[in-house]
């Protein structure tokens, strides 16, 4: 097994183990590329280009609007509420450039988490897409926000404002296309007349140390906390996954990923800004339009997450479509299914090349070497990063082959939670003199050093004393050709404690054609007998987070509510 700080024996060729980072902020980068590509696609918004040069300009002019307008003060939080677009891009940067704190916010995200979004980052200035407006309104008080913990301000976009018809020769949703219909109140902004203002921002002082970022963890175990970020821990990422992958400033990226999220920000965002490259941008996942831009445009490198990939593979006439321009498919979130990778591989002649991060970390600490990855793996530990397995409740090292919790050490790693001391502290252990992560993810490392993941560290079914971890059994039953996708959790069960149960989404072809007792037959063929679900429901479609990720919590508390609803005895005694 690799060592921490030794070279690991399938690291890709070529590459350093140490990586050296920019000691300055992210503006810089956009800076740079605008002055060496002034004239090239930064962004491609559905065929529509917007230069490195356009892009800067405007990332001035509003960074001057956010100062001069709504008041935007060093250090101070901005909410970015939109799905993917060039605003989003543009807004990043320019509450960036004013030397403010981005606060990305998951655009299915309703009134009650915006409320704890404004309180918690005590912003006061929010920048937010037309469709994403009503919501917020509530929260906007002009003139009260710093003292009542609601906005002063909000700017609003439209994103059929960067849709040039000209450059537009297939269907597109009529939510897109929808044209600018920004209301008039007091503290609401339009974005097109703050460009217009043309003012221009004070010096941009913000180093690499400071504050950069504050991303909100998903809240399963609570309320949101805000992952503090500085330039050069979100540097490390954006530099690093450019470099693991030898991504160039002729490289052509498809942003499908969700840039609210770590991994869409820095592998479809800041990354090809720092290299120069170019990303072809979509607002919501479509399959379809997926297809037809990789096509059209000669996307080089795709990043998506397996159930965007299962999907994809799903629609019919893909086998007709040109995806002969894609030379890398990468991705994470959850273990690719093998029978979905091999699909791929038949289509495309690529490996799905996966990794393991989290939103603590700004994205990947982990990636399968690109030219020697293995399936269903987290990878092995990027550059600077100290990765090891400790037994959760002794916090010891684990021995070769065991199962254990990771820990992290590594720049990307955040700086703490914003606000929340208690927090912080529990989410960190002192190993060696040094601060480690810890991630609340099982995995074990095989003999060659690549991780692989076991499980959430709280998510496993304990069947007749049998542990059942749920991400085992997926892969599993991923390979039946009815199942499109899966979810297993664990249901109270009166004579095992806890028994397996998947809820399962047919493909379309063979909905009707099965029972529940098909699949349970199947399973006792694929796995040993204490893993097979023992309850098999069909469902329409499985709730997924904004990233797209499974919300398989969502589903296990649900079932918990289930089980004690019918549960003959009082909470907390023995079935």
């Amino acid at each position: 097994m690799a060592l921490p700080h030794l070279p690991h024996p399938h690291w890709p060729p070529g590459l350093p183990h140490h990586l050296t980072l920019p000691q300055t902020s992210l503006v810089y980068n956009a800076e740079v590329s605008a002055r060496r590509f002034p004239d090239k696609p930064f962004i491609l918004y559905y065929g529509t280009p917007l230069s490195f040069a356009a892009f800067y300009d405007q990332v001035e002019r509003l960074a001057g609007y956010l100062q001069t307008v709504c008041a935007v003060a060093e250090g101070d939080r901005v909410l970015l509420y939109l799905q993917n677009s060039p605003q989003w891009v543009i807004g990043y940067y320019a509450i960036l450039r004013a030397n403010a704190v981005v606060v990305p916010v998951n655009p299915m995200n309703k009134a009650q988490e915006l409320a704890h979004l404004v309180q918690d980052s005590g912003a006061r200035v929010a920048i937010v897409a037309q469709d994403l407006l009503s919501p917020l309104m509530p929260l906007l008080q002009p003139g009260n926000g710093a003292a009542t913990g609601a906005l002063s301000h909000v700017l609003v976009g439209t994103y059929s404002d960067y849709l040039n018809p000209n450059h537009i020769d297939f269907p597109l949703p009529d939510w897109l296309l929808a044209p600018c219909d920004v209301p008039s109140a007091p503290g609401v902004h339009a974005w097109w007349q703050a460009l217009q203002a043309d003012y221009r921002p004070s010096p941009h002082t913000r180093g690499p140390d400071d504050l950069c970022v504050l991303p909100y963890t998903s809240g399963t175990t609570g309320k949101p906390k805000g992952c503090m970020h500085t330039h050069r821990s979100v540097a490390a990422t954006a530099v690093g996954g450019m470099v693991w992958f030898g991504r160039t400033q002729d490289a052509v990226l498809l942003s499908v990923l969700p840039f609210f999220h770590v991994t869409g920000m820095a592998s479809g965002m800041n990354g090809p800004l720092y290299v120069g490259a170019t990303i072809v941008l979509m607002s919501r996942w479509d399959r379809a339009l997926a297809a037809r831009l990789i096509e059209r445009h000669r996307v080089t490198n795709w990043q998506a997450i397996s159930t965007m990939v299962v999907d994809f593979l799903a629609q019919p006439g893909i086998e007709q479509m040109d995806l002969s321009s894609l030379q890398g498919i990468r991705g994470g979130g959850a273990a690719m299914p093998e029978a979905v990778a091999k699909r791929l591989r038949t289509l495309t002649g690529l490996d799905y090349v996966e990794g393991y991060g989290m939103s603590e970390t700004m994205a990947a600490t982990h990636i399968n070497p690109p030219h020697r990855p293995k399936p269903q793996c987290l990878g092995i530990p990027v550059f600077d990063v100290d990765a090891r397995l400790i037994d959760p409740q002794t916090l010891q090292r684990v021995s070769a082959g065991e199962i254990g919790e990771i820990v992290v050490h590594a720049p990307q790693v955040m700086q703490g939670y914003w606000r929340n001391e208690a927090a912080t502290r529990d989410a960190f252990i002192e190993l060696d003199g040094q601060r480690f992560l810890r991630t609340g993810d099982l995995a074990w490392v095989d003999d060659e050093g690549y991780f692989f993941m076991v499980d959430r560290l709280k998510r496993m079914v304990n069947a007749s004393g049998f542990k059942v971890w749920p991400a085992e059994v997926e892969a599993l039953l991923y390979r039946h050709p009815a199942i499109h996708e899966v979810c297993v959790i664990g249901a109270r069960d009166p004579r095992r404690g806890e028994t397996v149960k998947a809820l399962v989404v047919c493909r379309p072809s063979y909905r009707g054609l099965l029972s529940e007792e098909d699949i349970i037959r199947w399973a006792h063929d694929e796995m040993a007998a204490y893993k097979v679900p023992r309850i098999v429901e069909f469902v329409d479609e499985l709730p997924k987070s904004g990233s797209g990720k499974i919300l398989w919590r969502e589903l296990q508390e649900a079932q918990d509510r289930q089980d004690r609803a019918h549960s003959p005895t009082q909470e907390g005694d023995s079935p």
